[in-house]
């Protein structure tokens, strides 16, 4: 297995209301370092797993309607706990989407899986892993 991995950040605003979270059910902020790996089994016909520059724009512009929000206050998230594994998740299934869509040009087409980590610390992280398929 082949992989391109890039990285973004976003920071954001959101509370967990639910005693099972603690101090985090209060409003809090947080800056993520999101990781992505595009993964396919071989190569292209250029040796490449995806475009980099293209990963990297289509990573950027996934983030960009999240960065600086607070999350509590959009209407897809309303009535949603807004963990790490849930964003990595909602962020795994944006980039498939670009992937399936021809957004990452024709490599994208053909990668076999993508990984996406958000690190909230240089201690804790939660990552989401799923196959792309259209």
């Amino acid at each position: 297995m082949f992989a391109v991995e890039v990285r973004d950040r976003i920071m954001i605003a959101h509370s967990l209301p639910d005693p099972f979270f603690g101090p985090a059910q209060n409003m809090h902020g947080a800056t993520f370092v999101v990781d992505v790996a595009f993964m396919r089994e071989e190569l292209t016909d250029k040796n490449v797993v995806v475009d980099i520059g293209a990963a990297l724009s289509v990573l950027n512009a996934t983030l960009k309607p999240l960065a600086y929000q607070n999350l509590d206050e959009i209407a897809e998230f309303k009535g949603r706990l807004t963990t790490t594994e849930f964003l990595a998740r909602y962020i795994f299934d944006k980039l498939a989407a670009a992937a399936n869509s021809g957004t990452l040009g024709e490599d994208g087409q053909g990668l076999s899986k993508i990984r996406v980590t958000l690190s909230e610390t240089d201690l804790a992280r939660a990552w989401f892993e799923g196959p792309v398929s259209a």
